[in-house]
């Protein structure tokens, strides 16, 4: 779907940086409350689903109350299980990897992912396109290859399996009309599971969470994902799936400041070099579609 950049441009812009910073937030709040705070992924998982579905339902109530009535005639189940697959991994990965590698790991394996979709759908890119890929891709494999010999591969792969999910919740989102009614469709659906899942881990362990490792899956839950998908969903149909996907993989960065400043993280030169390797490829791919086409 084109947008014409005189009238739509600017709003998509913002709505993308928007979700942008809503998912590298969702990265640093799982990081505070798994490692500072010591909530348990299962907990974390299930309690950020609920917060989101919550807060979605009552928006939808707020904004038109007899939607919500037949909410189920929005969002898909295919969209839904993309979502939990996302965000069960999503939080497993987070016990062993610190929260640029996550969010580094997750947001390249949603680019090729997106890619690969854009291909076999017969979406052609031109050389500075490719050289733009190649190049994050290059910088990826900078980026993980130290963590092949480590103990964290096996956070590494449930990372990619979450940017997996993720990348093909992205894809649903792009044909989506009503965005805010399907992102809460895809969250309440998830409510019996998370619910379910809850449940159980209160009868064989116990819910031992601290008030603001509540606070931290509440944020991540109800703003960064609630909020941050409804956005996301919004801008997705407005851009094709190579500048979808590329544009996440600046999440890293924001996600690596945010370890920093709040989880006391340490970014070394490793870090530094293939961030400006992957950011480098994406600039080259967004360049090169401002100079094709006068469309986002």
């Amino acid at each position: 779907m084109a947008v014409d950049i005189d009238l739509s441009f600017p709003r998509t812009i913002i709505l993308t940086f928007l979700a942008l910073f809503a998912f590298a937030a969702n990265s640093v709040l799982c990081r505070l409350a798994l490692n500072t705070e010591q909530v348990n992924p299962a907990d974390f998982t299930s309690i950020r689903l609920l917060c989101a579905a919550l807060i979605l339902a009552l928006i939808v109530i707020i904004k038109d109350k007899s939607v919500i009535c037949k909410i189920n005639q929005y969002g898909s189940h295919s969209g839904a299980l993309s979502l939990f697959v996302y965000a069960t991994a999503f939080s497993y990965a987070y016990i062993t990897l610190n929260t640029a590698t996550g969010a580094l790991i997750l947001f390249a394996a949603v680019q090729f992912t997106m890619l690969f979709k854009g291909w076999l759908t017969g979406n052609k890119m031109g050389f500075q396109e490719y050289t733009g890929v190649l190049l994050s891709l290059l910088g990826f494999i900078y980026f993980v290859f130290p963590e092949l010999e480590k103990p964290s591969l096996l956070g590494c792969l449930l990372m990619v399996l979450a940017g997996i999910a993720w990348g093909i919740y992205s894809l649903i989102g792009a044909q989506s009309r009503y965005p805010l009614y399907d992102t809460a469709s895809n969250f309440i659906r998830l409510v019996p599971i998370a619910s379910m899942g809850l449940i159980m881990m209160h009868c064989s362990f116990g819910i031992n969470v601290s008030l603001k490792g509540l606070l931290y899956t509440f944020c991540s839950g109800a703003l960064a994902s609630g909020l941050g998908y409804t956005i996301w969903y919004q801008v997705m149909p407005k851009l094709k799936p190579s500048i979808a996907a590329v544009c996440q993989l600046s999440v890293p960065i924001w996600a690596a400041l945010g370890g920093i400043m709040l989880v006391n993280e340490p970014i070394d030169l490793h870090i530094a070099a293939s961030a400006a390797v992957i950011l480098g490829g994406v600039l080259l791919v967004i360049l090169a579609k401002k100079k094709s086409s006068p469309q986002i």
